[in-house]
């Protein structure tokens, strides 16, 4: 390391965020994001070949929900494994790890003999996706300028609409001739095309900094910087001054979380999670099951699932842009509070047209929901706790989601699919009530301002 070099030297928060967006962050988001889009292709396979699994191994209700909730489970180790990991061992090399985990998952998958070992296979792709989501937040948090920086992590997410829209679209095309194994090997084929895509993704400067490791630190950003004054064609703007992320001494990423003056935040973020995906995985996993105890084949309520998320994909749009026009907490708690809406109608709907129309509206709300949730959570953690907050935060939301389908399993059976969409309703409304009371205001703000933000007022 070169010697006289510190954090205020090399100054990385304020020669990134100078920065002016080109092709090159661009193409650095894009390996991120259709990664994120492979994950999610996997993650929600299940929504679609839940009925034929269930027909060939013999499933009843509640064995349905627990297959479902191994993936959740996963998700929930992943998330605390890798988030942990990211923070002590660097962004890149574990979001490498992450594909190769679910990618692996997805093959044994295809041949598993039973609901046991399908449900070992799927808490494995639940771990590898699990993990790479907090991993995926810091990175992109760190990479990009503040201006662009809700918009941009709220676009990666949206990548998750499209991904649940191209697994349906697989499995309508693949199960009716060759079997929900087909499907999975076909999502396997793909994690391996994406993990050398993602081979030349560079480590997080503003990560390798706060290690003490600032000649590397300088080394990227250098090179970033080239690149990107390439594509500007002019000089770029001067740095902003250096600005001090913490004063916390430990870099135990554990120990910050949890620390005075992240505990509020920590739990606001779990709680938020919690909620927001015990309404959202209680419904969605029994979406086409629903629909199918409805009188429509397996075929036809995937296809119906399939066009009503559609209407995910302008909601990933439209939230990311009010998260940088009017803010992260007025755009969360407003999301929730239309997905808790348009989920309370869509259950008590009773035509086709009806559930048409108001399934289109809610997925619009639930899956610009998701965007914010993601934009919003890594801002308020530091660096050297960025991933573990972020991880924390979701595997709160796991938990949710591990109790959501069993819980619906449950609800089914009692009263009936009104209840199931009532109880997401309040999951959704909840979530809300958590972001307006306790949330702060993130927007335009570097990360390094907020988490000085968050120490004044603790």
């Amino acid at each position: 390391m070169k010697t006289g070099w510190s954090a205020a030297t090399v100054n990385v928060p304020g020669r990134l965020e100078r920065l002016p967006m080109t092709s090159f962050q661009r193409k650095a988001f894009a390996v991120v994001a259709t990664a994120w889009l492979a994950d999610q292709v996997d993650v929600a396979l299940l929504v679609f070949l839940v009925g034929s699994i269930a027909a060939e191994f013999h499933l009843t209700a509640v064995q349905i929900g627990l297959l479902s909730s191994m993936t959740f489970l996963g998700q929930l180790v992943g998330n605390l494994l890798a988030g942990y990991a990211s923070d002590r061992f660097g962004r890149r090399v574990i979001f490498q790890v992450t594909m190769m985990v679910w990618g692996l998952g997805s093959f044994l998958a295809a041949g598993a003999t039973g609901l046991v070992s399908l449900m070992i296979f799927r808490f494995i792709i639940g771990v590898g996706v699990g993990g790479e989501a907090p991993v995926a937040q810091a990175i992109l948090s760190e990479i990009i300028p503040a201006k662009q920086r809700g918009f941009y992590i709220a676009f990666m997410e949206g990548f998750w609409a499209v991904g649940f829209v191209i697994s349906g679209a697989l499995s309508y095309t693949l199960l009716p001739y060759f079997g929900w194994r087909a499907v999975f090997v076909a999502v396997g084929i793909l994690s391996l095309i994406l993990f050398w895509v993602r081979r030349h993704l560079f480590e997080s400067p503003r990560w390798l900094a706060d290690r003490g490791r600032f000649d590397e630190a300088d080394a990227v950003l250098q090179k970033i910087e080239r690149e990107v004054g390439k594509r500007y064609g002019k000089p770029l703007p001067a740095p902003h001054p250096y600005v001090q992320e913490t004063r916390i001494s430990t870099r135990n990423p554990l120990a910050v979380i949890f620390s005075r003056t992240y505990l509020g935040t920590t739990m606001m973020t779990a709680g938020l999670w919690f909620f927001a995906l015990l309404g959202f995985y209680g419904l969605t996993s029994w979406l086409a099951v629903i629909l199918h105890h409805h009188g429509f084949s397996i075929s036809k309520s995937v296809g119906f699932v399939t066009l009503i998320t559609i209407g995910g994909i302008p909601g990933f749009y439209v939230a990311g842009v009010l998260l940088e026009k009017i803010g992260r907490k007025p755009t969360t708690a407003l999301f929730l509070i239309l997905s808790a809406a348009f989920a309370y109608v869509y259950g008590h709907s009773v035509s086709t047209n009806a559930l048409f129309i108001s399934g289109f509206v809610m997925q619009f709300f639930m899956f610009g929901m998701w965007c914010c949730l993601y934009a919003y959570t890594p801002e308020l953690f530091p660096t050297r706790a960025r991933s573990m907050g972020a991880g924390v935060a979701s595997a709160f939301g796991r938990v949710g989601a591990i109790i959501g389908p069993i819980v619906v399993g449950f609800v089914i059976q009692a009263i009936g699919q009104t209840g199931v969409f009532s109880l997401g309703a309040v999951s959704f409304a909840l979530a809300a009530l958590l972001v307006l009371i306790f949330g702060i205001e993130t927007r335009g703000k570097m990360l390094e301002e907020i988490a000085r933000m968050e120490e004044r007022d603790a």
